[in-house]
């Protein structure tokens, strides 16, 4: 364990980083819930400058509606700006609503559920 870090082997990179459980690290990249659906990217940015240097802001939208989801991912230069941000702006009002502010997280696997045959009788094996 290095400073608050496992190192483990995977693939085919000898190590990766894994955070500990004590401590773990904050990305550069936010979750930005609680948006309204007139949310813009320009507007994200906007807002979240008065914390640091944005490189990328954007809103979620349903791809059959094209209305936004109320979410979205704001991107900064730094870690230490992005901590500074879930900081001053989580449970923060913006335009009217209040605001969930939180490290990104990986996109969990969702593969692995669908399908099957159904549940029709086999009498044939």
């Amino acid at each position: 364990m290095v400073a608050g870090l496992h190192l483990a082997a995977f693939g085919t990179s000898p190590f990766r980083v894994l955070p500990d459980e004590t401590g773990p690290i904050m990305g550069n990249k936010l979750f930005v819930g609680g948006l309204k659906w007139e949310a813009t990217e320009d507007d994200l940015r906007e807002f979240f400058a008065e914390a640091g240097e944005i490189t990328d802001a954007v809103v979620l939208h349903d791809r059959d509606t094209g209305r936004s989801r109320g979410f979205g991912f704001v991107t900064y230069a730094t870690d230490e700006e992005a901590k500074a941000a879930v900081e001053k702006f989580n449970e923060a009002d913006f335009m009217g609503r209040k605001l969930t502010v939180n490290e990104a997280r990986q996109r969990e696997d969702r593969s692995g559920g669908g399908g099957g045959s159904g549940g029709g009788r086999r009498d044939n094996w």
